[in-house]
């Protein structure tokens, strides 16, 4: 069992703040982080190489860009796929902290990070 503490909440780079559940290296296949983002507040568009990502919202609202699909309405209990390569992009659209966990697999390594240099690419495209 692993229960986080709040304290290990981290920014990260885009503004984004992190509290990881799960990304021990005794389970490479799966990571699990919750995720907080202010209101008016958007991730940078990215992509995760080699990584496919899913978030479930829990509180709050956003709008989600994901690859060539149109932008998305989401709210708790939404679940959004996003596959692995695939440029995707969270803005909260509400009045308070949008929160959602993101759960990756493989689990997450930040090397696999990478901030949009490249057209957005749907499923089916190199990455």
């Amino acid at each position: 069992m692993c229960r986080p503490a709040e304290d290990d909440e981290f920014a990260s780079r885009e503004n984004v703040r992190i509290l990881e559940s799960w990304n021990t290296e005794t389970d490479r296949e799966l990571s699990i982080a919750r995720a907080r983002l202010g209101p008016g507040d958007a991730t940078e568009s990215h992509y995760l190489e080699g990584i496919t990502e899913r978030y479930l919202v829990i509180q709050g609202t956003g709008m989600v860009r994901i690859g060539t699909l149109p932008p998305a309405e989401v709210g708790p209990g939404d679940v959004v796929f996003i596959p692995a390569g695939v440029v995707q992009q969270i803005t909260n659209t509400g009045s308070e902290d949008l929160v959602f966990y993101c759960i990756c697999t493989p689990a997450f390594e930040e090397d696999r990070y990478s901030g949009v240099t490249r057209p957005s690419q749907d499923e089916s495209s190199d990455p």
